[in-house]
């Protein structure tokens, strides 16, 4: 049966993504409403939720968090946003990997038009990511019901329907944007990086004032405008609306152009808009005395350099932008730690500290550049696998480099790149404190900033190690879930009060407070340890097996 149309096969083919996601994020509203009750008992629990989520408005607005769908739509209704990664990633390759891989080609041989292989590809799609909505409407309701939450089944549902329909942004982003790129892995970057632009955008906001109208220009802000779980708030018709019709737009516009031009090729600019054509000698037609050709180590680092510089930028700019925030919340944070127990638990647990220094906000906040540079490494690692399965291991092992040299010179290129960009990232959070008059530890900000590194380079000889026995789909399926999995325990974790034997299950817990108490050296080595394990254990792998298997 699964085989019998495109929009079957299609649909198969995501039926694993429909359950992680779906049910990943649901647990994570579930375990949140469920723990609500514990953290209003009193009055002066209540009250001091209140203050706290004042002093966050920048991250979110901050509407009847006393109750429990306001809190968990305050907390983690942006958080959520995480599972846009996959309809960025699987509208991406919607149509530009079925064509860098030449399984287009067959495909459009059958009797079918071009405008229903896209439609129905792109219809299960849709029909997956409201798969993944009513999951997690399911379990939010359920979470709900535990605690008596003045939401119901309907309100449930249209909150997953607010989450459909912010995926299905960044979905139709991804694949206009695939139109105008060879590799998909371009257009994933470019969305990706997008999202990380639009989130912050949001957020300008309500930090700097008379700025809404620049945050209009976020998708994110038509999200924020629908809170179905918050008594008395309810959906915004005309935001879900306009999140609809800029799906509807860019996917019209991208199966346009597809509908119009060559499989493999891009879209035909317009004369007055191409880039001038320069002759080239014969001598230099083919990059022979190129740089990046020279060895595989030159070459890995020019094949990572353009995404490398992207990646930079939206963690360099993330760090620097958190320097703002702090400055801004300082002398309202102070003021509060006075009063607020619970904020005084959290910023014991995430940051390390109290609230009496500028150093300990930035370092609850400063928590998440580890996941940023994770979720790098994670696409460098995808990278590394599919080569593999796109046969062009091959042709650099048909030269005369040994398996073993071809690993680490690739490992080796992506170590470089992680070591510039952490110090790109510090020179933006110096240069950022310097200027908004921050006084922060220039010791400890370093460590903060570089021991990050370690934790990328952990998650990339994972994605190394597991490539070495599965598929480039379900390899980096799987970093993407472990991601999400430490994500979850780290930052829900600790807000919950998990035990501290439940939190040294993530990764990231070894990050510590390095902006408060400086490099934690031993729990660096373990993860350096960790790493040269599994990168030798990727390495006998990759000598040992035949290549393609």
């Amino acid at each position: 049966m699964w085989f019998t149309s495109v929009y079957l096969k299609t649909l198969r083919e995501v039926r694993i993504a429909i359950l992680g996601w779906g049910i990943g994020m649901g647990l994570l509203l579930y375990a949140v409403l469920a723990a609500v009750p514990s953290l209003l008992e009193t009055p002066q629990a209540r009250a001091s939720v209140v203050s706290l989520a004042g002093s966050f408005a920048w991250f979110a607005d901050p509407i009847a968090v006393d109750t429990p769908g306001g809190y968990v739509t305050w907390k983690y209704g942006l958080t959520i946003l995480i599972i846009a990664i996959w309809p960025l990633m699987a509208c991406s390759r919607l149509l530009r990997g079925e064509e860098e891989h030449g399984s287009l080609d067959a495909l459009l041989s059958l009797p079918r038009g071009r405008m229903r292989v896209v439609l129905e590809k792109l219809a299960a799609v849709w029909t997956a990511l409201l798969g993944m909505g009513l999951l997690i409407a399911l379990l939010a309701f359920a979470g709900g019901k535990s605690v008596n939450a003045d939401f119901g089944l309907g309100e449930a549902l249209l909150f997953g329907l607010n989450v459909v329909l912010i995926c299905g942004v960044f979905g139709s982003l991804a694949l206009l944007l695939s139109q105008f790129t060879q590799e998909r892995r371009t257009a994933s970057g470019l969305t990706g990086g997008l999202l990380l632009v639009f989130i912050v955008l949001d957020m300008v906001h309500r930090v700097i004032p008379n700025t809404e109208w620049l945050s209009r220009l976020s998708p994110v802000y038509y999200y924020n405008l629908s809170k179905p779980l918050i008594p008395g708030y309810g959906t915004n018709l005309g935001a879900m609306l306009v999140m609809l019709a800029l799906s509807l737009l860019m996917s019209g516009a991208a199966l346009g152009i597809f509908a119009r031009r060559d499989v493999g090729g891009t879209l035909v600019l317009p004369g007055f808009l191409r880039r001038p054509e320069r002759a080239v000698r014969p001598a230099r037609a083919l990059p022979v005395n190129a740089w990046s050709l020279r060895s595989v180590y030159t070459r890995s680092l020019g094949m990572i350099v353009v995404p490398a510089c992207w990646w930079t930028l939206g963690i360099a700019g993330f760090a620097g932008w958190m320097v703002v925030i702090d400055k801004q919340t300082e002398t309202n944070m102070a003021t509060l730690y006075k009063s607020s127990p619970i904020l005084k638990d959290f910023l014991s647990r995430v940051g390390g500290g109290d609230a009496t220094t500028n150093a300990t906000i930035l370092s609850a906040l400063y928590v998440l550049l580890p996941l940023l540079l994770m979720a790098f490494a994670v696409t460098q690692a995808n990278r590394w696998s599919a080569d593999e399965e796109d046969g062009l291991q091959e042709l650099v092992l048909a030269t005369p480099q040994s398996r073993l040299t071809v690993l680490l010179a690739r490992f080796g290129a992506l170590t470089t790149t992680m070591v510039i960009m952490g110090l790109l990232t510090l020179a933006t959070t110096a240069l950022t404190a310097a200027a908004t008059g921050l006084t922060l530890n220039e010791g400890n900000l370093a460590a903060a900033t570089l021991s990050i590194i370690p934790l990328g380079l952990l998650m990339a000889a994972i994605g190394y190690l597991l490539s070495g026995w599965l598929r480039t789909a379900l390899d980096t399926g799987i970093l993407s879930f472990l991601l999400v999995i430490w994500f979850f325990i780290s930052f829900i974790g600790s807000g919950l009060n998990w035990p501290d034997a439940t939190l040294r299950l993530s990764a990231i817990y070894y990050y510590g407070t390095p902006l408060l108490h400086g490099l934690p050296l031993l729990d660096t080595l373990g993860v350096l340890a960790v790493t040269v394990v599994a990168l030798t254990l990727a390495s006998v792998r990759f000598v040992r097996k035949d290549i393609g298997r």
